[in-house]
């Protein structure tokens, strides 16, 4: 990594982070899809997936098998007076916080993002459902909460609608059907163990759905949820200081997916 490379310099590049198990990297192809698709609206040249997919093998293979961990893959634009992409992978281990939080759950405030829902979708330097390497503003929404005694953010639009967490997705269930954020429509980074998750929502006997939502509908879903890729599902528990019963169906969700707890 160059001093001057321009994912250093101004954060330009893109990434995906994977939950290891197994010394594997779980649903890695649909990773590097996200990752061609981010690739793309940013006009970044990244390596073919099977290029990537040998790189994830490699960092994999030097990490114990028995233990869970977080695969990341980068590709940035490189260095500033021009010349290749830097690609990269790190493997690390997943962090006692994100352990926690998928034992207890979250206490979540919302946040807005400052424009309507819709707006991401007829704006596109906004890079909506793009996931790079500029995650400053996410990182310093995350600090604004722990300094008010939150765990995460739900981020809301000036119309009111809730969108996404700052590195996750939200999901929640009314009766029997399981729904989160619809992406094309609000421009939220469409989650990968979202998307996994309500393609096999049957196994749970739910049918799944893309809604909108405001935070004050969520005050009476039978379950709300913030998935990602490492921590996995981590239940909403408060939300803006509301509490919130715990669900039955944590467990169940956090069956399917395979997280430990």
């Amino acid at each position: 990594m160059r001093a001057d490379d321009f994912g250093v310099l101004r954060g330009d590049g893109v990434f995906e982070t994977m939950h290891v198990r197994g010394g594997k990297p779980w649903l890695l192809d649909e990773h590097l899809a996200r990752m061609a698709g981010s690739a793309a609206r940013m006009e970044l040249a990244l390596p073919a997936p099977e290029v990537l997919a040998v790189l994830a093998g490699e960092a994999c293979a030097a990490w114990p098998g028995t233990d869970e961990g977080a695969l990341r893959l980068v590709c940035t634009r490189g260095p500033e007076g021009g010349g290749e992409p830097t690609v990269y992978a790190t493997v690390a281990p997943v962090s006692p916080t994100s352990r926690e939080q998928r034992r207890r759950g979250l206490a979540v405030a919302t946040a807005t993002l400052g424009y309507p829902a819709d707006l991401r979708r007829t704006a596109p330097w906004l890079l909506g459902g793009v996931k790079s390497l500029s995650y400053a503003v996410n990182m310093a929404t995350l600090r604004w909460a722990v300094a008010g005694g939150y765990d995460d953010v739900l981020w809301t639009s000036v119309d009111g609608y809730a969108l996404e967490a700052p590195t996750a997705t939200l999901v929640w269930l009314v009766g029997d059907e399981l729904r989160t954020v619809p992406a094309e429509q609000t421009g939220i980074l469409p989650g990968t163990t979202a998307a996994w998750l309500l393609d096999h929502a049957g196994a749970l006997g739910w049918r799944s759905a893309t809604r909108m939502v405001t935070p004050a509908e969520l005050a009476d879903a039978d379950g709300v949820w913030f998935t990602s890729s490492v921590r996995g599902v981590a239940e909403v528990r408060s939300l803006d200081g509301v509490e919130r019963p715990a669900s039955s169906r944590t467990a169940q969700i956090r069956g399917v997916l395979g997280h430990p707890v």
